[in-house]
């Protein structure tokens, strides 16, 4: 898989257990660029709905020529700041790992067997690392009023006779990769995100993937699939969830 399809797009989740609707937006944003995003939030379904939200699961999938490369499966309760992810390794043997997304307790099984050790905080790492990667390409809309988001408003444009706000993303001593950069095109008729250009830090090279299909789920719109000119990033079987199970972070 490349770089940026799992590993890279983990810039700015690492405020995630905070609250939205703007009141802690970071000070250099350009007002303008905040009232498109308050406008995305809107759209979305609202500060108050997804603030109320107790917690959510969905499946991450990087898809390459209509099948399925790599596939995970995520819980995140947004109280606690537990986050649970769980797959198949390339060995074939099931992994479930859970952690707090900012905080230092973690957990691990592979094949059933609980990991300990120098082993168990690696495998911790890998888990928030997975966590940021895969939420951020999940819920960046969710994300942009975030305070470690600087907004700038780089102008509008128009493609195929629809207009276009675009919104430019850096970030302040946030995630593992500060240095990568983000453009958020807002379709200026609905408020919704319908693509995001991106260069990463370290890379050269810019990415694009347009932001497809989106649904109402419990109040709440997501998008269900991310697509470049070869590869898609899917997320489906998405459920907010009102309860976790209260073994959900302790036990595979």
């Amino acid at each position: 898989m490349r770089r940026f399809a799992w590993l890279a797009i983990v810039a700015s989740f690492a405020c995630a257990a905070l609250p939205f609707g703007g009141t802690t937006v970071h000070a250099a944003s350009d007002p303008s660029a905040i009232a498109i995003a308050n406008r995305v939030m809107a759209a979305l379904g609202g500060a108050d709905a997804w603030n109320s939200l107790p917690a959510l699961e969905w499946t991450w999938q990087y898809v390459s020529n209509d099948s399925v490369k790599s596939e995970r499966r995520h819980l995140w309760d947004k109280r606690s700041g537990w986050q649970r992810v769980e797959g198949v390794g390339r060995d074939g043997r099931p992994y479930v790992f859970t952690a707090q997304i900012d905080g230092p307790a973690e957990h691990a099984w592979i094949g059933g067997v609980a990991i300990q050790g120098d082993s168990l905080e690696k495998l911790g790492q890998r888990s928030r690392a997975l966590w940021r990667n895969d939420s951020y390409w999940f819920l960046m809309p969710y994300k942009l009023l975030d305070p470690g988001c600087r907004l700038a408003n780089a102008g509008d444009t128009t493609v195929a006779k629809t207009r276009y706000h675009r919104l430019a993303l850096s970030f302040e001593r946030v995630g593992d990769t500060p240095g990568d950069r983000y453009w958020v095109w807002v379709n200026a008729a609905n408020a919704r995100v319908e693509r995001w250009d991106f260069l990463l830090q370290g890379d050269t090279r810019m990415g694009s993937w347009s932001w497809e299909d989106w649904q109402l789920q419990g109040g709440l719109m997501f998008a269900g699939v991310r697509r470049s000119e070869r590869n898609q990033i899917r997320t489906v079987e998405v459920h907010p969830v009102s309860r976790v199970s209260p073994t959900a972070f302790t036990a595979p």
